[in-house]
């Protein structure tokens, strides 16, 4: 089987409404002329369109037209290097996603350790935020909770009540283990993210290294978060008004 064919049957596999990369297609260095040709013939057929230089998708078609690929599809290359997870999506996008907000933010804000990550292209725009960890596919999902809880007072549209019950509902779903996990790592966090995350837990009667949490909290600092004693009732004993 030639290059190009081998190259067509490859992106056949993909899936409708993914991107993918000249990586994603495993080729030799002196497979690239030759593979850069079949996919300028293929967006010229349409069976492929490109995003931005070296980033492509096959389009997915409905009745309602053709859908581009989700943000989150868009941006992955980016979220990701060698293979491994750097970085993730934070922000109103985040907050949009998990049902906190309904405001949808033309700029996205990508968080990360190692890299600094911008983007600023006709159809996505990104800056980028300082992670308090180094980020992996094991934990990500462990900050994006605790970026909610650091930025409560700040998100757009926020209906505070709404809000503390969707994130007690994620934190109940976390097994023992991840418990200890997220706790571990809000130490990197400001103290109102520590506070915020104790107050719901307790409230959630999830008391696993909750000692912990409150020994690494100044006994004598309120935060001011807005948050009433009658919507959750552990606010006082967590400084938290």
């Amino acid at each position: 089987m030639n290059i190009a064919k081998r190259i067509e049957e490859k992106i056949s596999n993909i899936e409708k409404g993914k991107t993918f990369t000249y990586k994603d297609l495993t080729i030799k260095r002196e497979e690239y002329s030759a593979t850069s040709k079949t996919i300028e013939r293929l967006i010229k057929r349409e069976i492929i369109k490109r995003i931005s230089t070296g980033l492509f998708y096959k389009p997915k078609k409905t009745v309602f037209g053709e859908l581009l690929p989700d943000n989150e599809e868009i941006l992955k290359s980016y979220l990701f290097k060698g293979g491994k997870r750097i970085a993730y999506i934070t922000g109103t996008f985040l907050y949009n996603k998990l049902g906190l907000t309904t405001q949808i933010p033309q700029i996205i804000k990508i968080a990360s350790r190692e890299k600094v990550i911008k983007i600023n292209k006709t159809n996505i725009k990104a800056l980028p935020v300082k992670s308090y960890v180094e980020v992996t596919n094991r934990n990500y999902q462990y900050l994006e909770i605790l970026d909610a809880l650091k930025d409560f007072k700040k998100i757009p549209d926020l209906k505070i009540k709404n809000g503390l019950k969707i994130l007690s509902e994620i934190l109940k779903k976390l097994k023992k283990g991840e418990t200890k996990k997220i706790i571990k790592y809000s130490l990197k966090y400001p103290p109102r993210t520590r506070a915020l995350l104790g107050a719901l837990l307790e409230a959630n009667n999830i008391k696993e290294n909750l000692d912990e949490l409150q020994e690494s909290l100044n006994p004598f600092t309120e935060y001011s978060l807005g948050i009433d004693k009658n919507i959750l009732p552990t606010t006082e004993k967590w400084k938290i008004k």
